[in-house]
């Protein structure tokens, strides 16, 4: 992020069309009030405030109460910089006791909003009456077409898998969360992910990580976000060996795809949904977009595949923002030194 911004021009004049006589000027907003998420409870702060700094705004983080004390954490070595460097510490500020009552005050004062977090809070951050940036769930979904069909190639896309699924143990919105796997490859690079550290979760092993996973109504419960494969078994009910590094359930096809089956919504942690589709590949892109109808829209997905054509027409159906092509989902989507995708701690829907 820093690398990205840093010659960038931010205020004053920014650009100028000579051909169109047009001229672009940048302005300080203000007073960002920043809602910072427990799935990134560093990242998030670090990175707008970088922006925030080289925009000359002064920022202020409401961290979310479960993270109060790593956001505040994060942001007190910031100030401690910033002083160092002869600048005030108070352009950077946190909530230490956030409360919601709290929050909202603070995005009434604000002349800008960066909401990042769940759907409740981006909602209340539109209707703050404040200009306002939301950034929501992210359910990345990932098609591994007919293309993946050599021992190298499924060991690569198997690879990237374990490196966007066990990042931060998978709180990223961009870590993959269903794999959308052609049949014809679909028990090898099963087999290939094993390989890669995942275990395969039992039916029974299913149905007990759905319950410690989501009430009955589908709402994700905070005890297994961003927590190891083998904590996540623990909660549930059984053990795993621990040289595992994921745990991945089967979803079988379309028919198990929707808001009634949990395991095509949002995870937030070291647990992966694996689908198989038949046929054609205008089958994998019935499957991505009813997954991203369950949840994620507007976020992020990927592909692994050689096949152009493919990679085009799943640019033109995805619902995203951001498309990874034959990269670890979540590397790729923040911004990497590997692609030329612009840096980001909080990615908008829509």
């Amino acid at each position: 992020i820093l690398r990205d911004c840093l010659r960038a021009k931010s205020v004053g004049i920014i650009e100028e069309n000579k051909e169109k006589g047009l001229v672009k000027y940048a302005k300080p907003v203000g007073v960002i009030a920043s809602l910072v998420p427990t799935t990134n409870p560093c990242l998030t702060p670090a990175g707008q405030i970088i922006y925030a700094i080289k925009a000359r705004d002064v920022i202020i983080c409401s961290p979310h109460p479960r993270a109060k004390n790593v956001t505040n954490k994060c942001i007190d070595i910031i100030r401690e910089v910033l002083v160092r460097e002869g600048a005030p510490a108070d352009i950077i500020q946190g909530i230490k006791e956030p409360s919601i009552s709290l929050t909202n005050e603070l995005m009434k004062r604000a002349d800008l909003i960066i909401a990042t977090g769940g759907r409740p809070m981006v909602k209340s951050a539109y209707s703050a009456g404040v200009p306002a940036y939301g950034s929501g769930a992210g359910n990345a979904t990932v098609i591994i077409d007919d293309t993946c069909n050599t021992p190298e190639r499924q060991k690569e896309a198997a690879s990237n898998t374990r490196i966007s699924k066990t990042s931060d143990f998978g709180s990223g919105c961009s870590c993959d969360g269903n794999l959308v796997i052609h049949e014809s490859i679909y028990d090898d690079f099963v087999k290939a992910l094993v390989e890669e550290g995942a275990y395969l979760a039992n039916e029974e092993e299913a149905e007990m990580l759905k319950k410690v996973m989501w009430d009955e109504t589908g709402h994700r419960l905070p005890q297994t976000v961003a927590i190891s494969p083998q904590k996540l078994a623990m909660i549930a009910g059984f053990e795993i060996p621990e040289d595992r590094k994921f745990i991945a359930v089967t979803g079988g096809g379309i028919n198990e795809i929707g808001k009634e089956f949990f395991f095509s919504s949002e995870k937030l942690t070291t647990l992966l949904s694996l689908f198989k589709y038949e046929g054609e590949f205008e089958n994998a892109l019935t499957m991505m977009q009813a997954i991203f109808n369950v949840g994620g829209k507007g976020h992020s997905c990927g592909i692994y595949s050689f096949d152009d054509e493919h990679i085009h027409r799943l640019g033109m159906a995805a619902p995203v923002s951001r498309i990874m092509v034959r990269q670890p989902n979540n590397r790729g989507n923040s911004g990497s030194s590997t692609n030329g995708m612009p840096p980001t701690s909080s990615m908008g829907c829509g």
